[in-house]
């Protein structure tokens, strides 16, 4: 999440600041990220939507970059992936 982020700065050129308000108020209806909803940490078990085992489960990179104002289309062609 650190290198996604960092790629979603320098694509924007400046930092994206807070990000958490922005991507949980659209994580009932958003594809930000691959919902985990089996397993467990030992002390908590994944579930459908939030939860405190997987979070809001694993980014989809693009998505998460176009929900923070980044072009992922042009980041790519800069990095070459």
């Amino acid at each position: 999440m650190g290198a996604l982020i960092a790629l979603i700065n320098e694509s924007n050129g400046k930092p994206a600041g807070l990000i958490n308000p922005l991507l949980y108020q659209n994580a009932s209806t958003a594809s930000d990220f691959n919902d985990i909803t089996s397993g467990n940490n030992g002390a908590y078990s994944a579930g459908p939507g939030w939860d405190a085992c997987s979070g809001l489960g694993s980014p989809v990179g693009n998505e998460v970059a176009s929900a923070l104002g980044a072009n992922p289309t042009a980041q790519a062609k800069k990095t070459g992936t």
